[in-house]
């Protein structure tokens, strides 16, 4: 009878969706995942990969063709497209190869790799992204007449990986570990673990790698809105069309950055603090590809919002007449200078503010010694 119960028992297990497969860890047990599920998963990683790629690797061809967009204010997306590149290429081809096959195939050593370098590559993406809002909000904010120059945008760009390995490398050290993740398909920091050292490293990344620069984000494209707002009071007819531009690209930066990024973070919290069993195999599967797929969405949000990226991508595809000049093509580019510490009022515009209406020309292939930026 005993054994009559034990064999029931061990059958009931295997088939509910909540029972665990021992991947050799007894802290790296992860939920078993039926047939079909992995191959959905690997049908949307599929996808993310392809067009991640891909777009990304339009940004890079615009960056190297165009050299008008090779401006300061542009590296910090050009630096976005090369980490989101990276995740593709060494982290998502290894789980949408362990998702056709239904388990982990980069065993130990490999799950190491693939945690540490996506968790890098996804925190130098998410810190340029608010960066990035806050050179927006300074480079239409803050008149400045000392023309490109390179040195702050790349110490900018530079801090992003040195941050990002502040907060990678710990766990290859010992403070908390790598481990695998939701279906045992993939690798993250391990979120399960009980021990203290791991729960206040969780913590830490919570707060620094996604409440900080959501805070940042929010600040800043607030502050960039107030400003437009203020100057459509001055002038309604001619600022109407930059402060409908500004809020859409408020709106869909937050809102995306969201989407992708905060079911993760929540998901990773109520497995780390909650119930055993809490997250379900499904519930831990989506928020990982919402994050995946922030590598599709930003080359989306941050290229094709720019009108001069989107000008030049039109030309690089032969979809913008050309100028009757030969060999340049012109790109307009609108740049929009706000000066907030001086008093907007009802009668006088004040100094310093370039509006679309007096939009300046800028070539796609322009000679070297042009330079010309847009914040748009």
């Amino acid at each position: 009878m005993s054994d009559m119960n034990i064999n029931w028992t061990s059958n009931i297990s295997h088939e509910t969706s909540l029972s665990y497969l021992d991947n050799g860890d007894s802290q790296s047990r992860a939920p078993v995942m039926s047939r079909t599920g992995h191959t959905v998963v690997a049908i949307f990683l599929g996808f993310i990969l392809v067009f991640g790629f891909l777009n990304n690797f339009i940004v890079l061809v615009l960056f190297c063709k165009f050299k008008t967009l090779r401006t300061p204010v542009n590296m910090m997306l050009l630096n976005i497209s090369i980490s989101d590149m990276l995740v593709c290429l060494s982290g998502t081809t290894l789980s949408f190869t362990s998702s056709i096959q239904g388990q982990w195939i980069g065993k130990e050593y490999g799950c190491q790799w693939y945690g540490f370098v996506n968790s890098c590559f996804g925190i130098v993406s998410l810190i340029s992204l608010a960066i990035l809002s806050y050179e927006r909000y300074t480079t239409l904010t803050v008149y400045n007449k000392g023309g490109s120059n390179f040195t702050k945008p790349l110490l900018a760009v530079a801090s992003t990986w040195i941050y990002s390995l502040i907060w990678t490398v710990p766990p290859l050290l010992g403070w908390s570990s790598y481990g695998k993740e939701g279906p045992g398909t993939s690798c993250s920091v391990r979120w399960t673990s009980e021990s203290a050292g791991s729960v206040s490293y969780i913590i830490c990344l919570f707060i620094f790698c996604l409440v900080l620069p959501v805070l940042v984000m929010v600040y800043c494209y607030g502050r960039l809105f107030y400003a437009v707002k203020q100057v459509g009071k001055v002038r309604k007819s001619t600022a109407r069309k930059r402060e409908y531009h500004v809020l859409l690209m408020v709106i869909t930066t937050v809102i995306c950055y969201l989407i992708c990024w905060l079911p993760y973070g929540v998901v990773a919290l109520l497995s780390t603090f909650g119930r055993p069993g809490v997250v379900s195999p499904v519930a831990s599967v989506i928020p990982s590809l919402l994050a995946k797929s922030s590598t599709v969405c930003n080359p989306l949000i941050y290229i094709l919002m720019n009108k001069q990226f989107y000008k030049c991508f039109l030309l690089l595809f032969h979809c913008h007449p050309s100028s009757p000049i030969v060999g340049k093509s012109q790109c307009q580019s609108n740049l929009t200078v706000i000066q907030l510490n001086q008093r907007l009022n009802s009668t006088v515009a004040p100094k310093q503010i370039l509006l679309p209406g007096g939009a300046e020309k800028a070539s796609c292939i322009s000679s070297p010694d042009r330079k010309t930026s847009d914040a748009n």
